[in-house]
């Protein structure tokens, strides 16, 4: 009995475990199926992307930017090829190991590398790290040899800028360069990572967005230890679109020409359109350095240069406009009613409550009608006086002084136009009435650009109208985007000063004398011959008298020298502002101006064929030397002998008349012994060798 119970229990028991065994089994394949369809189904984009990371590199694309043509669509601004070496972090090879290694074969220094590394800590593994532009030959030909040792090696083919060269229309162009840690927390370059590169000044700033196009890839196919094994496919690049800006070419080269060496700066703009013709800006920088990547001493030299380099001269410089201000002060008169009766005596300044106001000189009797071509301080001290701040700075603020212009490049400055109000403001004092007298002349606290003077006398000419610089087309531009120019760079713009037809009569013949010979007219030097030239000279001390007693004279005390002018005087259709930094003569800048006028006139007249009449040309005088042969009927030793001489060609006269004009049997073409210029004027012998005669034409165009 007892072994029957037993046996029924081990029965039981068994049964017990088989059916605990089976529950387990079906748990075990209950989570597997769940596992499964986590993986399979949940997870599946998950995977399979990290799969593909793992079997695929994506290489990028880069697009090349957008060319810049002139208004001509002469090519500006141009891209080459270069190689660019990337570092991929594959997460199965040991990258610092290889470090030594890649700063030996591409001539880095190894600590820069390793930070450049840290640098681009934060980018997402498989992304590419630029670690050297534009590399050789010879660095190519090492990252091929050890393609197997170092696969985390890429090299990618890259377009890069080109600009002119010696700074050409640098600082209107601008540059391009990576996207700094600053650039990246601007919302404006929010879809940028470290790495890109972005426009930094200029033109390639302002319309980036339209000149760099879209980044391509291509997948690479990679096996584990990150070797390119083959290609899985291509996403192209899209280029950038190229741009076509303003400025003339030829008419840029007269600018940078005509400024020279000098620091300083000079717009040439069309008063019609706003177009910017020339832009020019002293010191220059070569934006070629950082078409690649600048290197560290050369940036810290241009940051520390006291002449600011890397300033753009014609939209940033605030200074005092001198006596520019002049035509200001005398469209604020004459439509006031004051300046048409105002006639003073210059005795070499005046008193002015209890202040003696110097002027350069003693003009004399001086009224509206002299006081501009002759600049006399004395008038404008009266004048100012009797306008007062308030009314001054009414009519300066309607032609944009303390206010920018809205051109369309970045980091444009707005200047100062003092008043009561703004003293009040930031010294917390009332207005001084001693200090009009100085805003009268263009000194004291008011500050301009040279855009800003260019814009203002080009609306003064054009009788009232006022329009906003520009230096690309918006015929190039889409809607969208030109309304969104507008609101990035906000300035006075187009406008319109009313100006009495007399008044603008008055205020043009007198800027007209200014560049006309005479006693006292201040840049009577720039005058040019059959071109209608206006404008007004501005000289502006850069530190007072009383300073310059204690201390010596150098070239930093010298005043900054300022012209602006138009052709012709009345609705022009060039005005050109120059700024001389420390150029101590304000006639200096006018033949700076007067230079690019003549060049820009010139260039007109040759397009319609307009030129004027050229000039007689003295003949020029020619000296030769020709071997005669012996005469006919000689006998056989004889022998030939050498004759010389001076004639005196004319420029405009042809080769064959020339010959055939001298073939006569004058005695001084035979004589064997040189001749004087007065013997052998006109005098062309028949003897005279071919070279010679093939020469004449080229004589013809010389001067002596």
């Amino acid at each position: 009995m007892y072994e029957g119970e037993g046996s029924n229990r081990g029965e039981k028991l068994s049964t017990f475990k088989l059916t605990v065994v089976q529950y387990g089994i079906l748990c075990m394949l209950l989570a597997l199926a769940c596992g499964l369809w986590r993986l399979q189904v949940l997870g599946a984009a998950e995977y399979r992307q990290l799969a593909q990371q793992n079997r695929i590199r994506q290489v990028p694309i880069l697009a090349p930017r957008g060319k810049l043509f002139d208004r001509y669509g002469r090519l500006l601004v141009d891209n080459y090829p270069s190689v660019s070496c990337f570092l991929v972090r594959e997460q199965s090879h040991a990258v610092d190991a290889d470090l030594p290694l890649i700063a030996r074969g591409l001539n880095l220094d190894l600590d820069q590398l390793r930070s450049t590394l840290r640098h681009y800590r934060g980018l997402p593994g498989y992304q590419p790290i630029p670690i050297k532009q534009d590399i050789t030959p010879d660095e190519q030909a090492f990252i091929a040899a050890h393609r197997n040792e170092l696969p985390e090696l890429e090299t990618i083919g890259v377009e890069r800028r080109l600009y002119p060269p010696d700074g050409f229309a640098a600082h209107l162009i601008g540059y391009v360069g990576e996207v700094s840690e600053d650039d990246l927390n601007d919302p404006r370059f929010a879809a940028d990572e470290p790495g890109d590169v972005v426009g930094k000044a200029g033109v390639e700033e302002t319309y980036d967005e339209i000149l760099r196009g879209q980044d391509g890839s291509r997948d690479v196919i990679v096996d584990s230890h990150g070797r390119e094994v083959g290609y899985f496919g291509t996403q192209n690049a899209i280029p950038g679109h190229d741009l076509r800006l303003t400025i003339d070419n030829d008419l840029q080269r007269a600018a940078e020409l005509a400024l020279g060496d000098r620091e300083g700066a000079v717009v040439a703009m069309d008063p019609r359109n706003g177009e910017i013709l020339a832009m020019v800006s002293h010191p220059s920088y070569d934006p070629n350095k950082f078409a690649v990547k600048i290197d560290r001493a050369d940036w810290n030299k241009l940051l520390t240069d006291p002449e600011h380099p890397l300033m753009n001269k014609a939209i940033q410089a605030q200074l005092a406009p001198g006596s520019t201000f002049k035509v200001l002060m005398s469209v604020a008169g004459l439509t006031e009613g004051i300046a048409q009766n105002l006639h003073v005596v210059c005795n070499g300044g005046a008193d002015f409550y209890g202040h003696f106001y110097h002027c350069d000189r003693h003009h004399g009797a001086v009224d509206i009608y002299n006081a501009i071509p002759d600049s006399c301080d004395t008038f404008f001290y009266n004048l100012a006086d009797r306008l007062g701040i308030d009314r001054i700075d009414k009519y300066a603020k309607e032609f944009g002084f303390g206010e920018k212009t809205g051109v369309d490049l970045p980091d444009e400055e707005p200047g100062l136009m003092p008043s009561a109000e703004w003293v009040l403001k930031n010294f917390h004092h009332k207005w001084y009435a001693g200090e009009t007298i100085s805003v009268g002349i263009g000194q004291g606290a008011i500050e301009v650009t040279p855009i800003q003077l260019a814009r203002y006398i080009s609306g003064v000419a054009s009788d009232g109208h006022l329009v906003r610089p520009h230096a690309v087309f918006p015929s190039e531009l889409s809607p969208e985007f030109r309304k969104a120019l507008l609101d990035t760079y906000p300035g006075s713009g187009d406008g319109y000063v009313p100006i009495d037809p007399q008044t603008w009569m008055i205020i043009t013949d007198g800027m007209a004398q200014v560049t006309e010979p005479g006693a006292f007219h201040t840049a009577g030097s720039a005058h040019l011959n059959g071109i209608d030239f206006a404008g007004k000279t501005g000289t502006a001390e850069v530190i007072s008298d009383a300073a310059l007693s204690h201390m010596a004279h150098s070239r930093d005390t010298e005043p900054n020298v300022w012209f602006v002018g138009v052709t012709p005087r009345r609705n022009p259709e060039l005005v050109v502002a120059v700024l001389w930094q420390h150029g101590e003569f304000s006639y200096y800048s006018a033949r700076i101006a007067s230079r690019i006028v003549a060049a820009y006139v010139d260039k007109q007249r040759r397009l319609a064929h307009n030129l004027p009449p050229a000039a007689a040309q003295a003949p020029v005088e020619v000296g030769a030397v020709w071997g005669v042969p012996p005469s006919a009927g000689k006998g056989a030793g004889a022998m030939a002998h050498m004759q010389g001489g001076h004639f005196f060609v004319e420029p405009d006269a042809d080769k064959a008349d020339l010959v055939a004009q001298n073939s006569r049997n004058s005695p001084a073409a035979r004589s064997p012994l040189p001749v004087t210029g007065a013997q052998a004027a006109g005098a062309i012998p028949d003897a005279l060798p071919e070279e010679l005669s093939a020469a004449l034409p080229k004589l013809a165009g010389t001067r002596p």
